[in-house]
């Protein structure tokens, strides 16, 4: 249970009494303008389609608690029309509800609408009865575009109403997704989405691939991303792929590393004199990743910060992150992750039903560290965010640094009059920097005291900030005249105000000041600021017992992209069976620590989660079992020896399958 102590201020003023009280929103190479105040929003991706109907509110409340100020949804077309003509906006289908959940919450929302969208989704949310129909996709067929039309009026009716200037939360549209044709497409799509009657703010697409010719300057604002690691990397090596240079400082705003299974990354490229006229916003930083079968990474949440503090520090002033929060796969007439064995989209085995994606909040809306250690920026970004907008970004370090290169301090400036904040990150996935000692930090002729900046250190520091002269302590919020700093780990804190330095300050929480109207607070306090958390506890060890062993060994096959396919719901005949007792009424979180390849879970003979091992334990939501179900069963195939697959070093690979533990948490 969470209760908000202090109300997150709300980006917009959404919640509107009528039309005419609606915000104006605009944009420039900056920054989005909210009522003439720039914003620099936080923006979390969240599946309503992957969610049940009745926990949408909470989670998007708990979204919004941890910083959240716009929500980005996908609307898979496969998953309202699966059936040629039959659309379903039932149950967790249902996007008006979910839209109105978003208006109370007031959240303003951008509607990614496709009609493809990929999202790890069968055939990237294109219904398979569309590729008997002759047409080529993602096109300007007319064939296409017409079942395209029918779907856009679809969604015009889940829409009508609650657009932006009807005082509805719908403030923005993406159309398609990592398109890499010709610009004329996407306008297609956008003309006959203003026809239809949407009309709103503004409107996106993603900023990758580089198009084959470009939309007119103004119609639609590129988004960008990056990721710590990717699934749909082709090796199963540790450290593959150009992941690393999503924790250097550049002004280089594409990602070599997206999508690199379907899009060739060989240099960074790009139109950089239009590019530069758009304002710098993200759409997909990494909050986390999935696991495809062939590669398993395993997320730190020092990923997720290290990134998001190098994109603010090179100039984004929208941190849009994928996922926020995670989700499972509704049911279908057939499987609706993707998988190599589909007619499209096939380049990667995905997981049946979760799309955990070690997110800040998981599939079943549980916290994970990360969740804090994110918020703690995204109160800084509401709080001083029209200071930060404006400012331009300067490199004082090289932008191009091979991976694991410790020989320098990774740092940026960015200031703007005078004024200016100084982005420190001495942290790279899977590569052990060191601590940098005698470190000069300077920006609007300013110099911090010599530093040694600790391994792993990864921080904002203030220059000339609210009559703050400079401080070796990171800005976190900023409320009724207070302003709260956190102390960063083996940092000392100094403070220059008023004329004034103040050497080696010591946290002394929201209690009691250490100057002034200025408190100092430890890294847990500043994830916590203004929200007090009940401790989850275990509940108890549940019972369980094994039925069957394992029989004979499934024969790993490589797909048709090259890579080890998941196991058939045939190959689940030869698992390891168990029987977990539930006890009832049941409401917590059920957590199953074992070893193994792939595990299923069944109620009442029907498949409700799965799990592709990477050394974290499988998770489900007890509270979403049907009422009368008292127990579970679990089905495990074995670790086989020399697997084509990478599996993370916190992964036991030991060959069979074994389950240690399983608690209700």
């Amino acid at each position: 249970m969470r209760r908000l102590l202090f109300t997150i201020t709300c980006l917009t003023g959404l919640c509107l009494a009528s039309a005419a009280q609606v915000p104006s929103v605009t944009w420039d190479r900056h920054s989005l303008i909210i009522d003439g105040r720039r914003v620099c929003p936080v923006m979390g991706e969240v599946h309503y389609s992957r969610i049940p109907a009745d926990e949408w509110s909470g989670e998007v409340r708990k979204m919004k608690e941890g910083g959240v100020t716009v929500i980005a949804c996908y609307v898979f077309w496969n998953h309202i029309e699966e059936t040629e003509d039959v659309f379903d906006w039932s149950g967790q289908r249902n996007l008006r509800q979910f839209l109105e959940v978003c208006k109370t919450e007031g959240l303003p929302v951008v509607l990614r609408v496709g009609p493809f969208c990929h999202g790890e989704v069968r055939c990237g949310g294109i219904p398979d009865w569309l590729f008997t129909k002759g047409c080529k996709m993602r096109s300007e067929d007319p064939v296409f575009l017409k079942h395209t039309e029918r779907l856009y009026r679809q969604i015009f009716t889940q829409v009508q109403g609650l657009q932006w200037k009807d005082g509805g939360p719908v403030m923005a549209m993406q159309f398609d997704n990592e398109y890499r044709g010709h610009g004329s497409y996407l306008m297609a799509l956008k003309k006959m989405a203003n026809e239809i009657g949407f009309d709103l703010p503004f409107y996106t697409r993603t900023g990758w691939p580089e198009l084959a010719s470009p939309v007119p300057f103004g119609e639609m604002i590129p988004l960008y991303g990056d990721y710590a690691d990717g699934f749909w990397e082709r090796s199963i090596e540790e450290t593959a792929g150009n992941y690393y240079k999503a924790f250097n400082f550049k002004a280089f705003r594409s990602s070599t590393a997206i999508a690199t299974e379907q899009i060739d990354y060989s240099k960074e490229t790009g139109d950089r004199k239009q590019e530069n006229q758009y304002p710098y916003f993200t759409c997909e930083l990494g909050g986390g990743m999935m696991t495809a079968y062939h590669r398993r990474p395993y997320l730190y949440p020092e990923d997720a910060y290290s990134m998001a503090i190098v994109k603010l520090g090179s100039g984004s002033n929208l941190l849009g992150y994928y996922m926020y929060h995670g989700g499972t796969n509704p049911d279908g007439k057939t499987w609706l992750n993707e998988m190599q064995r589909t007619l499209a989209t096939n380049y990667n085995d995905l997981p049946v039903k979760t799309y955990d994606f070690q997110a800040p909040l998981g599939e079943f809306g549980q916290i994970n560290p990360h969740y804090y250690m994110l918020r703690k920026l995204h109160l800084f970004m509401q709080d001083w965010g029209d200071v930060l907008a404006p400012m331009e970004a300067t490199f004082p370090c090289q932008q191009d640094i091979p991976k694991g290169d410790d020989s320098f301090l990774r740092w940026s400036i960015r200031q703007k009059d005078g004024n200016g904040f100084i982005f420190v990150n001495n942290y790279e996935r899977l590569q052990n920097l060191t601590a940098k000692k005698n470190v000069q930090l300077e920006a609007c002729g300013v110099k911090l005291p010599t530093l040694t900046i600790p391994a792993g250190a990864m921080c904002v520091f203030p220059v000339n900030i609210d009559g703050i002269r400079y401080a070796t302590a990171q800005l976190i919020a900023k409320r009724d005249g207070k302003i709260y700093m956190e102390q960063v780990k083996d940092i000392p804190t100094t403070l220059c105000v008023d004329g004034k330095t103040l050497r080696n300050l010591k946290p002394k929480g929201t209690g009691k000041p250490v100057y002034k109207n200025i408190y100092l607070l430890t890294s847990e306090e500043a994830g916590h600021l203004f929200i007090e958390d009940e401790n989850s506890q275990f509940l108890n060890t549940l019972n369980f017992s094994k039925e069957k062993e394992a029989g004979t060994l499934r024969t790993i096959t490589i797909g048709v992209n090259k890579v080890a396919e998941e196991p058939s719901d045939e190959d689940f005949e030869q698992a390891a069976i168990y029987r977990i007792q539930i006890p009832q009424p049941s409401h917590h979180l059920l957590r199953i620590d074992y070893r193994g390849d792939v595990a299923r879970l069944y109620a009442n003979g029907k498949l409700i989660a799965d799990n592709f091992y990477n050394g974290r334990p499988f998770l489900y939501g007890l509270w979403r079992l049907p009422k009368d179900c008292t127990e579970l069963e679990l089905r495990i195939l074995p670790l086989q020896k020399d697997m084509p697959v990478y599996f993370p070093r916190e992964a036991d690979t030991t060959p069979g399958e074994h389950v240690k533990n399983i608690e209700a948490l």
